[in-house]
């Protein structure tokens, strides 16, 4: 179910399109006559890696600082948090988890701004949202989210979009579904020679590449039993150095953008320390182990890397004498406080 699911993530992406046109332009015109002094996510797991996606996009674009929320100040501590100019953006699949839903009825409570992209448009999340957005991804099965992180990066891009007003960026994500399948029917089999007997990994990005980092970090955890660690092109040096020896499996996400080139040069220099590295970039990087797909423009890039890491990621799974759809003491809808 898992590549089945995955695959479907194109179609979905389209459906999700072709719907709620004028909803997400009416709130690209509520977050620009808005006037925000603070803006937050509220997420746990893939949705959270999503959000740090959609974090980076308004930082970069908009110029607006957006910090997590420790969700524990609001579900434990009680803590007294000012929501007065406060936007708060919670992504989830199930919208089921206390931990998520309970902050964002504090803060719209509180008179914040709130903003639910949401695959159950029924969920107890999407009623405590004033902006509840849906994902359009139908009933995932699989435990490990495919097409719901994926729709949920669209939906986070839309958003992003129509708050900037940018036209370009429009037509980018209109162009993403046939970017996707593209994406499914690239070879990454030579990830699955290295990983299939390999029992740890790094998995490293930088920028808008990170999130997908943290995901694929993820993704081989609860998929493949395979201790994973995601950090950044900057940080991989300030202690997690010390863990490369020779034959050490990295796969390295180089996406297109400004912090390439820094990534580039790290799969080189690790090369040279005996690290097994698996550089992840686009075709025109001809050092490249695996071919990253590439969208209209270098911000969306992240969500047609994930597609073709999820294809290979479920035959990894297979590969290693694992069920990707059934992982470990895992279910599907985690609720925590």
């Amino acid at each position: 179910m898992m590549l089945k699911e995955a695959i479907s993530a194109a179609e979905c992406v389209a459906l999700q399109l072709a719907s709620d046109t004028e909803r997400y332009a009416e709130l690209g015109r509520k977050l620009r006559s808005t006037s925000f002094s603070t803006a937050l996510t509220i997420a746990r797991g893939s949705s959270d890696h999503a959000c740090n996606y959609v974090a980076y996009l308004i930082m970069a674009r908009l110029g607006r600082v957006v910090a997590s929320l420790p969700m524990s100040l609001v579900t434990l501590n009680k803590s007294p948090l000012v929501t007065r100019d406060t936007l708060a953006i919670s992504i989830s699949q199930s919208g089921q988890s206390p931990d998520v839903v309970e902050p964002i009825r504090y803060f719209r409570d509180g008179g914040a701004t709130t903003v639910a992209l949401v695959n159950d448009i029924d969920s107890p999340l999407a009623h405590a949202a004033e902006w509840a957005m849906p994902l359009r991804a139908g009933k995932e099965q699989s435990v490990a989210a495919t097409k719901s992180f994926i729709t949920s990066l669209v939906a986070g891009a839309r958003m992003v979009a129509q708050w900037q007003n940018d036209p370009e960026l429009q037509a980018g994500l209109e162009a993403l579904p046939e970017a996707l399948l593209e994406a499914t029917r690239i070879d990454w089999s030579p990830a699955i020679d290295v990983l299939a007997p390999a029992r740890n990994i790094m998995v490293v990005g930088r920028g808008i590449s990170f999130p997908v980092a943290l995901e694929a970090a993820l993704k081989f955890k609860e998929t493949s039993a395979l201790q994973a660690e995601a950090f950044s092109g900057a940080e991989i040096k300030h202690g997690p150095m010390a863990l490369i020896e020779d034959g050490y499996p990295l796969l390295i996400f180089a996406t297109r953008g400004p912090t390439q080139a820094g990534l580039l040069q790290l799969a080189t220099e690790m090369r040279g320390r005996g690290a097994k590295v698996l550089l992840a970039a686009p075709a025109d990087v001809a050092e490249r182990d695996l071919t990253l797909p590439v969208a209209a423009t270098p911000d969306l890039d992240p969500i047609v890397a994930i597609q073709s890491f999820y294809v290979m990621a479920a035959k990894l799974s297979a590969a290693r004498g694992m069920d990707p759809d059934a992982p470990r003491h895992l279910s599907k809808v985690t609720k925590t406080n």
